[in-house]
């Protein structure tokens, strides 16, 4: 009897322990996209041991609070995903794993979520573009989206791709038996096996769309229901003045488990991008329903029905536009006298680059461009997702490239010249605004009530979740860092552009 009480008990504790337990399955770690972790003892006392400048070996002998790292390639900048006891991050071939597979590349790699051991990659030969549409040595950009036992990923091709999350350890599933080709870069197959990826279905947005991704395909695709959901990255070409596919979708619809076009938008992005669509989409229920919510590559954030309708008079299924706002107000576009203020200006229009979030039927939205652009006037948008009005905008933060968190009832978003804003999220006013002495291309993320963001200088600013700004930690990590940091079962993964840190409480 005692034996069964014990049994009962322990049974019990794994229960609540599994509840408890949250991966981060996608960018954004839920379909609302929204910054924002469940943990619990994550540390501020953090350090990072020298790294050795021959073998790139991190000291861990030297370090505090963390749990293990792993070798990346020399550019990182696909955000980290966690799910099924897996970590999975985009990189590039710097550091190539299977020596037989040299050269530039983009690369997904899979470790263990508990050792940081490495599993499996996929391997994504480069278009041979160069900075028009597949940037060299950038790598990988694109953050998947796990879900019961798969993945879909945006490689650097501009391909949709689902794979199976065991690589090909487990045998070859699924329809698609071309990996040895697919992983080719002069059309003779390279040896695979079971630390490669298992390819279940791709789809080339490029070939079967027509789409010109500009620089990078950067998108991190959406799975709510039996859909995937991707932006495009179409864009302008290397002149940054034509646009070569303006007839093309810049967001579609798939079936995920046939990779089926299902659906696409026709609301005229790509005949007004100013740069490129890099943003990923977000997905939340507005009235009771479901909204598809998105920012574009013309500056405009859109709110669609997420279920794909035939259109009668372009005779093909679309995603119906519900509304959408121009983020940019008048005076970035038009001067006084009503010409144009040109882009890639201080005081011209943005696109939106960052992931719109939606949050308890409000959408928020912060526009931005490429860095290379520089510095120049932002805004932030609360916009009710029930009718596509503003609620109020925040004009005080520069262009961002961020995400925005929503937590409480405090807005936190970086921009790109380094200050981090609080903004009161019912009144749009500020509550303070820190500066990391900087630049910043991650999101912040808001976890165990602390707001932790990573810097181009290789930092890890860690403040209080609260409407007084305290700051709890400044920590370095030996190496620049461009992707965001993310957090899984109270464990904070950190990725720079060498590196993958997992860092959690001893």
């Amino acid at each position: 009897m005692k034996a069964q009480i014990t049994l009962h008990l322990i049974t019990a504790a794994a229960l609540v322990g599994s509840a408890m337990a949250q991966d981060w399955p996608m960018w954004g770690g839920t379909p609302d996209r929204n910054m924002v972790g469940n943990a619990k003892n994550l540390p501020t006392d953090i350090v990072i041991g020298e790294t050795d400048g021959e073998t790139e070996v991190v000291d861990m002998a030297g370090s505090k609070n963390l749990l293990w790292t792993a070798k990346l390639g020399s550019q990182s900048y696909g955000n980290t995903v966690v799910a099924g006891g897996k970590v999975f991050v985009g990189t590039n071939n710097e550091a190539p794993r299977d020596p037989k597979m040299g050269g530039d590349r983009g690369v997904l790699m899979c470790f263990d979520e508990k050792t940081g051991s490495f599993l499996w990659q996929l391997v994504i030969p480069k278009l041979g573009a160069g900075k028009v549409s597949d940037w060299e040595y950038v790598g990988l950009c694109s953050s998947p989206a796990v879900e019961d036992g798969r993945l879909w990923l945006v490689s650097n091709r501009g391909e949709v791709i689902c794979l199976d999350v065991d690589g090909l350890a487990d045998g070859n599933d699924g329809p698609f038996k071309d990996e040895a080709m697919f992983s080719s870069v002069d059309g003779k197959p390279v040896a695979i096996g079971d630390q490669h990826a298992d390819i279940l279905w791709t789809f080339d947005m490029r070939k079967e769309l027509g789409v010109f991704p500009h620089n990078v395909s950067s998108c991190s695709p959406l799975v709510a229901g039996d859909i995937v959901y991707a932006s495009t990255s179409n864009g302008v070409d290397w002149s940054h003045t034509n646009i070569p596919a303006q007839m093309a979708p810049a967001l579609v619809a798939f079936d995920k488990n046939t990779g089926k076009l299902l659906g696409e938008e026709i609301s005229g992005v790509s005949e007004r991008v100013l740069h490129a669509s890099w943003s990923s989409p977000a997905l939340g229920k507005v009235g009771g329903k479901d909204m598809l919510v998105w920012g574009g590559g013309d500056g405009f954030a859109y709110g669609f029905d997420p279920k794909p309708v035939m259109d009668k008079e372009e005779g093909f299924p679309i995603l119906k536009e519900l509304w959408r706002l121009d983020c940019n107000p008048e005076k970035y576009r038009k001067k006084d006298d009503g010409e144009p203020i040109k882009y890639a200006t201080f005081k011209g229009p943005s696109e939106v680059i960052g992931t719109t979030i939606i949050v308890d039927e409000k959408v928020y939205a912060m526009i931005g461009q490429d860095p290379e652009h520089g510095d120049g006037l932002g805004r932030l948008n609360c916009i009710d997702a029930k009718t596509g009005k503003p609620d109020w905008t925040y004009d005080e933060a520069g262009r961002s490239i961020s995400t925005p968190a929503v937590f409480g009832d405090m807005v936190i978003v970086a921009e790109y010249d380094g200050d981090l804003h609080c903004v009161d999220a019912k009144t749009g006013k500020a509550h303070w605004v820190y500066s990391t002495d900087s630049r910043v291309w991650a999101s912040p993320l808001v976890a165990d009530g602390k707001i932790f963001l990573c810097t181009e200088d290789g930092e890890m600013h860690i403040l209080a979740a609260t409407k007084e700004e305290k700051v709890l930690g400044v920590i370095q990590f030996g190496g620049q860092i461009y992707s965001s940091p993310v957090v899984a079962n109270d464990v904070l993964y950190v990725t720079s552009m060498t590196h993958l840190f997992a860092v959690g409480t001893k």
